[in-house]
């Protein structure tokens, strides 16, 4: 692993203009959170994240303890059995108080089991169509070495946020080793 693979960067899209439409896959289906989802959703990024170490108190410290607006932002998606095998938030940028604020997609992870079935694009397309009824825009923090996250992000309109860009050569890089390895045509605009 290249020192570029590993770089934290922030993508935006600047409105929610022609989202893409996508539907799960035939033997899954969305819920949103539920009392006690703490567990689920710690076990669904436990199982799946390479770079981070996620621990049981993650989850207040990101998101809180408010069932009310965890229900309404926060959806998981399940085989018909009940089994979680992903989950999505569609959360705000800094403050929820602040109804002109970007909105934010955060913390997606899909359980190493059932990853490359068609959950993602369907999950996003969810969280999108939620932060679009409270926000303006969308952002989200990832990482340059998840290459298949990014073109998925890249494939919804999300670029690389052009102030990080100008301003920080590391960011850049990651970008470079990103495009090296997708040759994305939204990402070729922006590396110019």
């Amino acid at each position: 692993m290249s020192e570029t693979d590993n770089v934290s960067v922030r993508m935006v899209r600047d409105d929610f203009a022609d989202v893409p439409q996508h539907e799960l896959p035939a033997g899954y289906r969305f819920r949103t959170y539920e009392v006690g989802d703490e567990r689920t959703w710690t076990d669904l990024h436990v199982a799946a994240e390479p770079y981070i170490d996620v621990r049981p108190d993650l989850f207040v410290r990101e998101f809180g303890t408010d069932p009310t607006v965890l229900s309404e932002r926060m959806f998981f998606v399940e085989t018909l059995e009940g089994e979680p095998v992903g989950s999505i938030t569609a959360w705000w940028d800094q403050d929820r108080h602040n109804p002109g604020e970007r909105g934010r997609i955060h913390w997606v992870v899909v359980h190493p089991a059932h990853q490359r079935r068609g959950l993602s694009k369907p999950m996003l397309t969810r969280a999108m169509q939620r932060l679009a009824r409270s926000h303006p825009s969308a952002v989200l923090g990832t990482s340059s070495g998840r290459t298949w996250a990014l073109k998925v992000y890249l494939d919804f309109g999300f670029h690389p946020d052009p102030d990080e860009l100008a301003s920080s050569p590391e960011v850049a890089a990651g970008w470079q080793g990103v495009q090296a390895r997708l040759h994305h045509p939204l990402l070729a605009a922006y590396l110019r």
